[in-house]
């Protein structure tokens, strides 16, 4: 699919940078229309639930997984970050062939408590899309070690295959628009691609 730019005003912009900024502290990964699990797919381990921190010394950057009834399988993540921002989402653990990702979508809207539009204005949350974001992860004894997307480097990616998977843009933003099915396959082929998952986070259980 060729690159294109489709008009965007700047309230969903805000609204998305609001989410964007509350899932990794000012870091953009990349956006998905589409979800990368089907039901078949999706896999629950224990062994994720609990607190995690990069640094024990910052214990209140963390992210923390709980089991929640629906969706079935299912994991509440809320992250925070060290000035003590939040983002809540609903994460799915994806099994594709041998690797691990998780599948992690907004659980509530991305308004801030001081925006207005939170009251005056309720009918523009129609409006927002509960876009989907990935993260490979890969267990490690007691660590949990993620990979995420980063827009920049995918978009070094899909400039030297712009075939490599479907997509556009929003103004400046990569936003993925392949099904499930061809976003499997994407990231299983390119799983181990820098410019895909870029760079490692190492996290460590946070003891009670």
């Amino acid at each position: 699919m060729s690159i294109r730019r489709i008009a965007s005003d700047g309230w969903a912009k805000k609204a998305l940078f609001y989410l964007l900024a509350a899932l990794l502290g000012g870091c953009v990964p990349v956006m998905s229309l589409h979800p990368l699990y089907t039901e078949k797919d999706v896999v629950f381990e224990e062994r994720l639930l609990g607190r995690w921190v990069d640094d024990p010394n910052r214990p209140e950057t963390a992210w923390e997984f709980h089991r929640i009834e629906e969706p079935n399988n299912a994991y509440s993540l809320v992250f925070s970050d060290e000035e003590g921002k939040k983002g809540s989402f609903v994460a799915h653990l994806v099994r594709l062939q041998n690797k691990l990702f998780l599948d992690v979508y907004p659980s509530e809207p991305p308004w801030e408590i001081e925006d207005p539009n939170k009251l005056e204005l309720p009918y523009n949350s129609f409006f927002l899309i509960p876009a989907h974001t990935f993260i490979k992860i890969d267990f490690n004894g007691p660590q949990l070690k993620m990979w995420l997307t980063k827009d920049e480097e995918m978009e070094k990616l899909l400039k030297e295959e712009p075939n490599a998977v479907k997509h556009t843009f929003i103004e400046d933003k990569l936003i993925l628009t392949a099904p499930t099915k061809e976003l499997q396959s994407f990231v299983i082929k390119y799983a181990d691609d820098k410019r895909v998952f870029k760079g490692e986070i190492v996290l460590d259980r946070k003891k009670n």
